[in-house]
């Protein structure tokens, strides 16, 4: 990753899909440009947290406000090298929209093309897409609230 283009004084938001073995990464600009996106063991997740804090001028967290997000919002207040803002965000239904996410992404190739839509599985864990898409979906309600 090019880290030279990238403007500091712009901030960017980190998204979080926590999960108990493994948790998805992203780091995206208000201008919803994707500069980060990777899936990375649990116990991990914090370290990864701090070192890509110290790439990026990350102004909050989004996460998921569902099964294991109180406890993690908890470990990662107290484990963070500096305090971050952490805003929850509602990921009802954020598996189903990241597998169509990771098509679009991802366009399937040879007989995986030849698949129902809803029949094909990615060939890889998309926490990582989920957490993208936290991100829209925080950032398309601050869009909301502005305009509406």
């Amino acid at each position: 990753m090019n880290l030279t283009d990238f403007s500091p004084t712009q901030p960017v938001i980190l998204g979080f899909d926590p999960g108990k073995d493994k948790c998805g990464l992203a780091v995206m600009g208000l201008d919803r440009q994707l500069y980060y996106h990777q899936v990375v063991a649990a116990a991990d997740a914090i370290a990864i947290i701090n070192t890509l804090r110290q790439q990026f001028p990350i102004s909050m967290l989004v996460m998921g406000n569902q099964t294991t997000a109180k406890r993690w919002k908890q470990q990662l207040q107290q484990e963070l090298a500096e305090a971050l803002n952490i805003v929850l965000v509602d990921e009802r239904y954020s598996t189903l929209e990241a597998r169509d996410r990771y098509w679009q992404m991802y366009p399937p190739q040879g007989l995986i093309k030849l698949l129902p839509h809803g029949m094909r599985q990615p060939p890889r864990p998309i926490d990582d897409i989920v957490a993208i898409l936290l991100i829209e979906r925080y950032l398309s309600r601050l869009t909301e609230s502005v305009n509406g």
